[in-house]
């Protein structure tokens, strides 16, 4: 149970839940054994009243209805204790469940974008789902039985062995043979059960990934293709969750076999006391009703077990996430004020996952304020300027600095914070356009997102649609053109009003007015800000303060737009090239 030991912070947290519910466990158990004894108490009585020793019948009614009353009172105090201990032990495992989800999720947002390259999105939810509702059983379930078991036996075996010592002996006979077969089927059980956890992380990020490739199915006609993998993978999974169901099946037959065994213990050898008067007959009766009500707790010793076996291999791939170090920290507590100089010096930069040298020494400088174009074949790095900047990831070796200050002596936070940044690839979230928008900044008004779509070429489109900017998108935004997530991306970055703007390609999906439109705008939009267009069109950087052109993570020209199309290289043939596509 060593990968479980992570949960002892939160029994810690909810200690005193627990310690009442165990309390409460413990009464209960108490209450719950008068009802053997009672009937114990009534089988005497009787057999006394046959065997001549006593008399009076009315004495004898009246001592089996007040034991009756008794056992009622006693069943009635034992469910409501019962029902509090569930109240507060089970309440406990979903406490727990709640804090290890977000403790999993925060994790989740500190790690870096290496990991998520690294790791499939099925997985990560698989974990932070199937995984923890495992690790709930264990925290709340398998405790409460556990207490219940241990409790059960220590106040029934006591009350056995102080009424017939020799009997309890011969009874309990069973329990070790019980307890080698369950640490033998134990070990299985885990092994099986990190094999099943595993294939239904594969499950769900096949499933995640033909559902968000759904469209890509369709178009090459990959349907069956598809459903056969998927059902493939399913069948395998079956076999799997089959192989620690067999191995599950055991334990319960096992269970009532030798609590069987037990009671013909009792029978015969209390039979045998019975006859030569050592023990009465109420107390065979009673121990046949104790052996009995080992049943259930018995049994779950196996169910518990299966439980926790499968808890710790659940657990087990939890902690393999939680102890990943996040590459990307927050080393300066205090807010930063970011102004928006940028600076890189002799800045490289490779993908470790890769292994692709994205940038080889660049070196510029840019004043806040301004605008920085950068333009370049595809892979020449343009993009990755744009995530060093924003942080996600560090450079290996020169220099990024922000307002004069080493990016990584900055708090991350007002970093991120001070930026604007549209993707290249626009993603949108699963709600309204609206909110989307307001993803850039959360208390906007609805003035302040009309006026962002309006500067951004979008709000025609939206309120054209049945709700307007209460229309709903479906994943990653799939309601809209390619044309319109871009321009709601932009307008989320020119909401936010920044200090940074980074624009990744983000005009490649509009037509060349529309571009038009939107770059006057932003000329307006970023006055005082400082901007950087990463783009391959010639159209959207020719105002910009200063250009740059990237190849193979080298800076090859550098200047302004009327500077560079007089000066042979890239940028003048790109430049001729979609001028005389722009006049065909």
């Amino acid at each position: 149970m060593k990968e479980l030991q992570h949960l002892n912070k939160y029994f810690l947290k909810y200690k005193w839940r627990l310690v009442v519910g165990i309390l409460i466990t413990i009464v209960a158990k108490i209450f719950l054994l008068f009802t053997p004894e009672l009937i114990g108490s009534s089988i005497d009585i009787v057999n006394q009243y046959i065997q001549g020793e006593v008399t009076d019948i009315a004495t004898v009614k009246k001592e089996l209805f007040i034991n009756i009353l008794y056992i009622i009172g006693a069943a009635l105090i034992t469910g409501v204790l019962t029902f509090f201990m569930r109240q507060t032990i089970i309440n406990v495992s979903r406490f727990i469940e709640y804090d290890l989800k977000n403790e999993i999720y925060q994790h989740y947002q500190k790690l870096s974008l290496k990991f998520y390259k690294n790791n499939r999105t099925g997985d990560l939810m698989n974990r932070i789902s199937e995984d923890v509702g495992r690790v709930r059983m264990y925290s709340g379930p398998a405790i409460m039985y556990s207490i219940n078991t241990i409790t059960l036996f220590i106040i029934v075996i006591g009350f056995m062995y102080n009424q017939a010592p020799l009997l309890t002996l011969y009874t309990i006979v069973p329990l070790p043979i019980l307890s080698f077969i369950i640490y033998k089927l134990s070990k299985e059980i885990h092994k099986r059960s990190t094999i099943v956890q595993q294939y239904l992380s594969h499950l769900s990020s096949s499933t995640q990934e033909s559902f968000s490739g759904i469209s890509i199915i369709k178009a090459y006609g990959l349907e069956n293709e598809t459903s056969i993998k998927f059902n493939e993978l399913s069948e395998t999974s079956k076999q799997k969750q089959l192989s620690l169901v067999k191995v599950n099946a055991f334990f319960f037959p096992m269970m009532i076999l030798l609590i069987g065994i037990s009671n013909l213990v009792v029978i015969y050898v209390g039979g045998l006391q019975y006859i030569n008067g050592e023990i009465t007959l109420g107390v065979i009766t009673k121990f046949i009703i104790y052996v009995n009500m080992l049943t259930w707790p018995v049994a779950t010793v196996g169910w518990v077990t299966s439980i926790v076996q499968q808890a710790e291999a659940s657990q087990k791939r939890i902690n393999a996430f939680l102890k990943i170090t996040p590459e990307i920290t927050n080393s300066v507590e205090e807010p930063s004020e970011i102004i928006g100089d940028i600076e890189f010096k002799n800045v490289h930069f490779t993908y470790s996952d890769t292994n692709i040298e994205a940038l080889k020494g660049v070196s510029f400088k840019l004043a806040h304020g301004k605008t920085l174009a950068i333009i370049g074949k595809t892979g020449s790095g343009k993009s990755t300027i744009l995530d060093l900047i924003g942080r996600l990831y560090d450079i290996e070796k020169g220099e990024l600095l922000i307002d004069n200050t080493p990016i990584n002596k900055l708090n991350l936070a007002s970093l991120r914070d001070s930026i604007g940044y549209v993707p290249q690839d626009a993603f949108l979230f699963s709600d309204s356009i609206k909110n989307n928008i307001k993803f850039g900044k959360e208390d906007a008004t609805d003035q302040q997102v009309i006026q962002a779509a309006k500067y951004a070429q979008v709000h025609k489109n939206i309120i054209g649609f049945n709700k307007g900017y209460d229309t709903v998108l479906g994943e990653r935004g799939i309601t809209l053109s390619g044309g319109q997530k871009q321009r709601v991306s932009i307008a989320r970055a020119i909401v936010k009003d920044p200090k940074i703007l980074l624009f990744d390609d983000s005009l490649s999906a509009v037509d060349t007015e529309t571009e038009e439109k939107i770059l006057n705008h932003l000329h307006n939009i970023a006055q005082g800000k400082t901007t950087i267009i990463v783009s391959h069109r010639v159209s959207s950087v020719k105002n910009a303060d200063q250009i740059i052109v990237l190849d193979d993570g080298n800076i090859v020209q550098s200047g302004t737009h009327n500077s560079l199309i007089d000066t042979e290289g890239y940028y003048k043939n790109l430049y001729i090239k979609q001028l005389s596509e722009s006049n065909k």
